[in-house]
């Protein structure tokens, strides 16, 4: 038969199954992710606390950025607030979405990824937290009055103030009634709203399907969310547009992210040990590497030249030197004259 290129998938020599994607050498656990995101969400808060900075610097900041966006007419907080201010059919429901749904929507999407994507899961995981991280930055750095804080002379409205008795916010800040307090109001700048609600767009459009309601959702999130922001007056549009890079250099550090973690990990030796648990305590079985399923069925190739030749008993090949058997030897302790068995 004609011989034909490999174009099968590649299989193991021990089993011959076909080699599927590759997966992490440690698998992630819901108990140990939960606690690290935990973490990373409580240092979030905590810094936002902490970081609150000078009032009188955090209004001059707003009112710099307020100030470019004239210059440049990209100030469209003034129509939105004055549009969510005057239709309650509006404005409380973008309320609701500002105050609720980043808790909701993307806790929801990283245990929908953690449990259909595992192999995605991990660098898309890190890939929100190191932007997060990057976002407490410009809070600590740049602390910006929100609009809504604004002297009312410049013409906004609070409206999670204005709207406080429909939800459970208090008219002080979008937190619970009560613990306003506890915020910190002027970390306006990036606004993470955007930037998670970017985060999940992205997720939505690559892993959840090629639907046309799917591709609709991750569009319309992200730009609904910065539409919300800036029409409650909890934003300006350049905000909105930091959380959008703050997303993106969180994309492009990544990589670094991860292999930095990996590297920290074997020094500590906890890859050898996770993978040790992970295998039952034993040693990990060394896996063959992987060849074309056609190189793997081929017939071994005997390494003996006349493999092919066959020899009847009594006739010898051209040139054979023959030796005389000595008294009682068996057929197998001949020499070169004895003859071949038939094969």
């Amino acid at each position: 038969m004609p011989q034909t290129e490999a174009t099968e998938a590649p299989v193991t020599r021990r089993t011959g199954a076909p080699v599927t994607e590759a997966t992490p050498d440690t698998r992630l656990r819901w108990w140990t992710e939960l606690p690290l995101i935990l973490l990373v969400y409580g240092a979030y808060s905590a810094g936002r606390l902490l970081a609150r900075g000078d009032t009188s610097h955090a209004v001059d900041h707003g009112l710099a950025i307020l100030r470019i966006e004239k210059a440049f007419r990209l100030n469209a907080e003034h129509p939105l607030n004055r549009l969510f201010t005057r239709e309650p059919w509006i404005g409380i429901p973008a309320d609701f979405w500002y105050a609720s749904l980043h808790y909701l929507v993307t806790p929801a999407l990283l245990v929908w990824l953690f449990r259909s994507h595992a192999v995605r899961y991990r660098a898309a995981r890190t890939w929100l937290l190191t932007s997060t991280f990057i976002g407490l930055i410009g809070f600590t750095l740049l602390p910006t009055c929100p609009p809504r804080l604004l002297n009312p002379a410049h013409g906004f409205v609070d409206t999670m103030a204005h709207y406080s008795s429909w939800g459970w916010w208090g008219g002080e800040a979008s937190a619970p009634r009560g613990l306003g307090g506890m915020t910190n109001q002027y970390a306006a700048m990036p606004s993470l709203h955007v930037g998670w609600a970017l985060w999940c767009g992205v997720i939505l459009w690559r892993f959840a399907g090629g639907s046309r309601l799917v591709r609709t959702a991750a569009v319309a999130y992200p730009l609904i969310t910065t539409i919300v922001v800036m029409g409650t007056a909890n934003h300006y549009f350049l905000d909105a547009v930091a959380g959008a890079a703050v997303m993106g250099a969180g994309l492009l550090l990544t990589p670094l992210v991860l292999r930095l973690a990996d590297q920290w990990r074997d020094s500590l030796g906890l890859s050898a040990a996770a993978a040790s648990r992970f295998d039952g305590g034993g040693p990990r079985p060394v896996t063959e590497p992987a060849v074309p399923a056609t190189v793997a069925s081929r017939p071994s190739i005997s390494p003996i030249v006349s493999g092919e030749c066959q020899t009847s008993p009594g006739e010898r090949i051209p040139r054979q030197r023959i030796t005389d058997p000595e008294p009682g030897a068996t057929p197998s302790q001949t020499g070169d004259g004895a003859a071949a068995a038939a094969r």
